[in-house]
């Protein structure tokens, strides 16, 4: 079928919106009709030439959709079913799914190659050339074809728009913060940077029972949100957040510290382990350049502090366990779905999207999908 979708043809120039032509499912795939996507600093660092991934790309790994076809031998899924797609595919038999790591399954090798992982080929085209799909996905189009490792099932009365944010933004920032940041209630919690990642860091801190919450954002709207989600501090740097963070802690420091900037540096590392208390972590989830080496660090103080650097995909949980688990989560009250979602565009206006994320006017942005674009 032929549909429309926003492809990157090279690195830093703009998304393009084109006419593609999408292929049924094959034997393990599922097809989605898309209600939203939102609009991941990850997809960005395509653009940028941060993250590798051949050339043209459809863009997107944030999506909520109605299921509208189904492959030969597809179990876990039926037509009209209501799903959220998860950026990191869960194949269920491989040996991290097996030892219950479904966030580092083996099919996420495949992530950035633009080739399918029921048959090795492309399931996108452009005149007869193969497009990527960003995480297997390419949810910057209203209709994908996808592997139903990709795909979570969800309940019918969750807000399929809002929903999308599960895949990425949700589930890796709360679980940042609460499953590998293993936060327990009367812990002090600092989230570096206040995105569509971080705001979820924050709630998922709170929700764990943390004391403190610590929110650093140089932007102040972002620092507001933080303030209305759970935190119970805020400030513009890590610099000016230290000595407040000693005081507060009676100089234990922080129990956690959790990365989650737009883009990841080496020389941020420092400074949050200065925030990090005795046997404490600084969880890193942001995303750097493929080609960045270096980190600084005070050695001395890791090893004789006992602190940890760990890093983190998907909040270190897996999306099978996870979403279900954030939807009881959104039930309780305990999770603002609702303030999430600070813009929504139209995927023609995806250019201006990512303007506004790169000028700090988001939480989140998202493109929203409607009869005109089905």
């Amino acid at each position: 079928m032929k549909t429309k979708a926003a492809v990157l043809h090279g690195v830093n120039e703009d998304w393009k919106i084109e006419e593609v032509e999408l292929g049924d499912p094959v034997a393990g795939e599922v097809q989605v009709r898309l209600v939203s996507s939102g609009l991941c600093h990850s997809d960005h660092h395509l653009r940028t030439g941060q993250s590798p991934a051949p050339m043209p790309v459809v863009g997107g790994h944030e999506g909520a959709g109605i299921v509208t076809k189904v492959g030969e031998g597809v179990t876990r899924f039926a037509e009209g079913d209501h799903v959220v797609t998860a950026f990191i595919p869960a194949c269920g038999v491989c040996e991290p799914c097996s030892r219950g790591a479904q966030n580092i399954c083996d099919e996420g090798a495949g992530l950035l190659t633009g080739l399918s992982i029921s048959d090795k080929t492309h399931r996108v085209t452009l005149n007869g050339q193969g497009l990527t799909q960003m995480c297997l996905l390419g949810t910057f189009s209203p209709y994908i074809t996808v592997n139903q490792a990709s795909l979570v099932k969800i309940e019918d009365d969750i807000p399929l728009q809002q929903a999308a944010l599960l895949g990425c933004g949700i589930a890796t920032g709360w679980g940042s913060a609460s499953e590998i940041g293993g936060t327990r209630v009367g812990d002090t919690v600092v989230v570096v940077g206040i995105g569509g990642v971080g705001i979820n860091s924050v709630q998922g801190a709170k929700a764990s029972g943390a004391r403190h919450v610590v929110a650093v954002d140089p932007v102040k709207f972002k620092r507001d949100m933080a303030e209305k989600l759970g935190a119970t501090h805020t400030f513009e740097s890590m610099e000016q957040a230290i000595p407040a963070i000693g005081e507060m802690t009676w100089g234990k420091m922080a129990n956690t510290v959790v990365l989650t900037v737009g883009e990841m540096k080496g020389e941020y590392i420092a400074p949050a382990l200065a925030m990090t208390a005795k046997g404490g972590q600084v969880v890193v989830v942001g995303m750097g350049d493929f080609q960045a080496m270096d980190v600084q660090m005070n050695l001395f103080d890791l090893t004789l502090m006992q602190k940890r650097v760990q890093g983190a995909i998907f909040g270190g949980a897996g999306p099978r366990t996870q979403v279900p688990k954030l939807l009881n989560e959104y039930r309780a009250g305990q999770l603002n779905l609702a303030d999430l979602v600070t813009q929504t565009y139209r995927l023609e206006d995806i250019n201006k999207a990512y303007d506004d994320m790169l000028e700090g006017n988001n939480i989140r942005g998202m493109v929203v999908f409607d009869e005109t674009d089905w």
